[in-house]
């Protein structure tokens, strides 16, 4: 990433540009994305792959750990032969006398390296240093007849090591916030390529003959001196495209559900007494009036029958359950109902949460920490709602199967 580096000489921040390395840490993500198993790639849900280069490929700052700096001191030989308040006759080879060499040793984080990487602003006089693995070394010799005070050399050299470090800053910020972003439109623009190519050769009608040199594994690079993440485990199988709901078409089916909301608050006498069952048949009429039919109650799938249920031909599209809220245990029940019931197929899915007689900031708070602390649970998406949240989730049996769970919390009157 940064190139080769004269260490020896002790010059720091000068040996080569920082906004060049960078730009080559960005083109070799670029490069391996393009170089991932075609499979692998298609395979692996694209996120936890934005994730995975993101982390790779991240730069971490230095950072001195002057609180746990420490200093050592032995006996050396020094050459005073440039020393103005001694008569040197011949400066020309050493003159060496006792004294003491003083080594400042401040512990670091981040990358080593950019200790050698010059930023967009510099001084013409960098400071000086030795880098020994995780340790940044100032190394002091002073005659024994004439020691120096070392402690504001030590602080002024600090200081400027720090400078240097905090205009590099910026770069990294804009470099590392900039990494998923260029890694989302790296596997965004791969993945649409290869899916084209498999329509391309099927639509040809002839059986494609794998390569005997396509590669069936993949393996992490481990040249980078930071832990690196793993690679998504994903299988290299054969991908095959499967169709998948719009997402503006589970957006639709939700304000249906939304706006039976209204209906029950405006007429909350017709709805005091109702159960689940009673409940849901409201919501399947709405469904059915806007999605030609489609959706079907008690519907059997997979592992045991699930309360909403919109299919496309013989694809199950969305699945809903209606619940009220009997307290964590039995939300997190729901959940696990709902993920057995799922396929991989099954893309969106849907939990309403019926509350009677609890105060809806609780429901909302159970809610929110129970589906977090799910085993299948992946990360938060981003949906602003007054009584709801959005997730993404597992399926069961692959991690790369993802599905959208939106959770909604309604007030039935009581």
């Amino acid at each position: 990433m940064f190139g080769s580096i004269d260490k020896s000489k002790g010059l720091l921040f000068c040996t080569h540009d920082l906004s060049q390395s960078l730009h080559n840490t960005a083109a070799a993500m670029h490069k391996e994305v393009e170089r991932l198993d075609a499979n692998r790639l298609l395979n692996t849900a694209p996120d936890d792959l934005r994730d995975y280069f993101a982390a790779k490929y991240r730069i971490e700052p230095i950072r001195l750990l002057r609180d746990q700096w420490y200093a050592d001191t032995h006996e050396t030989q020094v050459d005073v032969r440039y020393d103005s308040n001694r008569w040197i006759d011949d400066n020309s080879s050493p003159v060496m006398v006792p004294g003491e060499r003083v080594e400042v040793r401040v512990p670091f984080e981040g990358e080593a390296e950019l200790f050698y990487s010059k930023g967009d602003r510099f001084t013409i006089n960098p400071p000086r240093a030795i880098v020994e693995k995780n340790e940044l070394v100032l190394r002091y010799d002073s005659p024994a007849d004439a020691p120096r005070n070392l402690r504001p050399l030590v602080d002024h050299t600090l200081g400027e090591i720090e400078q240097y470090i905090s205009w590099q800053a910026d770069m990294l910020v804009a470099h590392n916030n900039g990494l998923p972003a260029a890694a989302t439109q790296a596997i965004e623009q791969r993945r649409a390529r290869l899916l084209a190519q498999s329509h391309r050769a099927a639509a040809l009608g002839i059986p494609i003959k794998r390569r005997d040199d396509a590669p069936q594994t993949y393996a992490v690079p481990t040249t980078r001196k930071k832990a690196a993440p793993a690679l998504p485990p994903a299988s290299t199988e054969p991908y095959t495209p499967e169709p998948a709901w719009a997402i503006d078409q589970y957006e639709q089916a939700i304000k249906i559900m939304q706006d039976m909301t209204l209906v029950m608050e405006r007429s909350p006498e017709a709805f005091k007494t109702m159960d689940e069952e009673a409940l849901r048949q409201h919501f399947l009429v709405q469904l059915n009036g806007q999605f030609e039919g489609k959706a079907t109650g008690e519907t059997f799938n997979m592992e045991g029958k699930t309360d909403i249920l919109l299919r496309e031909g013989e694809r199950n599209v969305f699945i809903a359950e209606c619940k009220f809220w009997k307290g964590p245990k039995a939300f997190r029940e729901a959940i696990d109902q709902l993920l057995g019931y799922a396929t991989w197929r099954d893309g969106k899915t849907v939990i309403l949460i019926f509350n009677r007689g609890t105060e809806t900031s609780t429901v909302l708070a159970g809610v929110d920490a129970t589906t977090k602390a799910h085993a299948n649970f992946k990360r938060i998406v981003d949906w602003p709602h007054e009584s709801g949240f959005r997730y993404v989730f597992h399926a069961n049996s692959d991690t790369n199967r993802e599905l959208i769970l939106t959770l909604l919390v309604f007030h039935v009157p009581k």
